[in-house]
């Protein structure tokens, strides 16, 4: 699918009131949508912008680099991490982490496009193994698509945000 017209995706290196409050917007519509990606509902402005002041804070002291699909007036409709703080025996390896896309721009390359973006970021970062986990049918399939490779289901792993309980299936990329 073609990218929405104009969406550019960026790395966010500052992190100002208005990008938080955009990117708790868009956590806060996927978690009211149905992902498990760590909340529950429901799932208030505070609490998503207390989240994401910390994701600045962490990418700021270079833990992890967080990615933004903006559109052309300037609003951010999606976002993914590359988590870098890991373990001193896996220096080449990234966990990809909260790839949401808000429900109104999905189907039109977004996801894709941040995907994409991501596993460059990691490159840059010297990391050539990333791994992920989702609880999304629709998400596994784009990994799939982009070349990830499945490492298994686990059941009951996770919650969905109403409380359900859901599986998760693990995939890793190898970037070489």
């Amino acid at each position: 699918m073609t990218l929405a017209a104009g969406v550019r995706v960026r790395r966010l290196r500052a992190f100002d009131e208005r990008a938080i409050e955009e990117l708790a917007a868009v956590l806060i519509d996927c978690v009211e949508g149905g992902a498990s990606v760590s909340f529950m509902l429901p799932l208030s402005r505070h609490k998503a912008g207390a989240y994401w002041r910390e994701v600045a804070a962490s990418a700021r002291r270079g833990e992890r680099a967080v990615l933004a699909a903006v559109e052309p007036a300037g609003s951010i409709v999606g976002t993914v991490q590359v988590i870098l703080d890991l373990p001193e025996n896996q220096p080449h390896r990234g966990d990809l982490a909260k790839m949401l896309v808000h429900r109104r721009a999905r189907g039109k390359g977004v996801g894709a496009a941040l995907l994409s973006r991501a596993e460059e970021c990691a490159l840059e970062e010297g990391r050539n193994l990333l791994v992920l986990d989702t609880a999304s049918a629709e998400a596994a399939r784009l990994y799939e698509r982009h070349g990830w490779q499945r490492v298994g289901l686990v059941p009951g792993y996770a919650l969905y945000p109403d409380g359900r309980p859901c599986a998760t299936t693990f995939y890793f990329k190898s970037l070489k």
